[in-house]
């Protein structure tokens, strides 16, 4: 089959197309012949191992995992002995987990990181739903216990995690207010945000509304570009700080985001406010509840960009330098390849 492959780290360039085997799936596994998967941030951090500490998970002088990716949707192939859950021929999305392997023809997964498609979905939708979704879905429902009439504020509204994060907040009855660049301002008011700050024009930490008062019961923070203090500034009282995600603004190459993911839940001893770095793991109950949410018209998945297995490479270096709205999407099988 073909897969992109990386045995050392670096940029888009040390990533190749090449022919490796058909895996086989262990007894509790299946084998999913893979219609489409989709790029995250953590696919470029794990080509790069970037910051150094994430090596100690990727691997310290290669990566040991070869193959990249982790979202995809497909059929399945064939199932290990101790799979009950499924069967050849069944539609699928889900994660491939530490090891990856998504940005292939085939993949092999333990059944509980599977789940059923949406069935209103395309392939390419639902493969841009089961990382960047779940990590919205922990955040606002499981950390924040996020409850109806309550105000969000969402920095990074318009990237992956942001798009999904918008949605959920309105299904779950709150105002959302979403910041965001200049462009991108229609969209994040078209996935239902009641407010937008753009942030080339108006900081969200000083905007009119939070000189007259206003205040947020929740802030997900997905860029990482603004201090603890500048965050908790906007909060109530007693409101709560997510952290998820970032880049260098929280650490530069050795620690990176993780400077401030363990640094914030430190300060939040200290402080009224909760300050909380959730850990979004896959599995197939927020597969479950994520597929809900589609089929009900509550999440719809907003793809950016669809490059072919081949351009795997440029779609990553999209995903790094271009700012990529929404979900950048990887189309593997045709319709017509079966």
């Amino acid at each position: 089959m073909k897969a992109i492959v990386q045995h050392r780290y670096g940029s888009p360039d040390v990533l190749r197309l090449r022919e490796v085997d058909v895996p086989t799936p262990g007894d509790d596994e299946v084998l999913v012949r893979v219609r489409a998967s989709s790029v995250n941030a953590y696919d470029w951090h794990a080509m790069r191992g970037d910051p150094y500490l994430s090596r100690l998970t990727f691997g310290l002088r290669r990566p040991t995992a070869p193959v990249r990716g982790q979202d995809f949707a497909g059929r399945v192939e064939a199932v290990g002995r101790a799979v009950t859950r499924f069967r050849p021929g069944d539609e699928v999305y889900g994660e491939a987990g530490p090891a990856g392997g998504a940005f292939a023809e085939y993949v092999c997964v333990a059944e509980n990181l599977v789940a059923a498609k949406p069935a209103n979905l395309s392939f390419e939708q639902a493969a841009a739903i089961p990382l960047a979704a779940t990590t919205a879905l922990v955040c606002l429902r499981d950390a924040a216990e996020l409850r109806a009439g309550q105000h969000v504020l969402i920095n990074g509204a318009s990237g992956g995690v942001g798009t999904f994060a918008v949605q959920l907040a309105k299904a779950y009855g709150a105002q959302v207010t979403a910041v965001c660049r200049t462009r991108n301002v229609e969209l994040v008011r078209s996935l239902g945000a009641d407010h937008v700050v753009d942030y080339t024009r108006e900081d969200f930490t000083r905007t009119d509304a939070v000189r007259a008062g206003r205040r947020y019961e929740v802030l997900l923070d997905l860029v990482g570009n603004r201090s603890l203090t500048d965050c908790r500034r906007v909060l109530t009282t007693d409101g709560t700080l997510l952290l998820s995600g970032g880049g260098v603004f929280t650490g530069g190459s050795v620690f990176g985001p993780m400077s401030m993911l363990i640094r914030g839940p430190l300060v939040g001893r200290f402080v009224k406010h909760r300050i909380v770095a959730p850990f979004a793991a896959a599995g197939r109950g927020h597969l479950a509840t994520l597929r809900e949410l589609a089929e009900s018209g509550k999440l719809t998945p907003v793809i950016d960009r669809t490059y072919r297995l081949d351009e795997v490479p440029d779609a990553i270096r999209y995903v790094e330098t271009e700012h990529a709205r929404a979900k950048v999407v990887i189309s593997i099988f045709s319709d017509n390849s079966r």
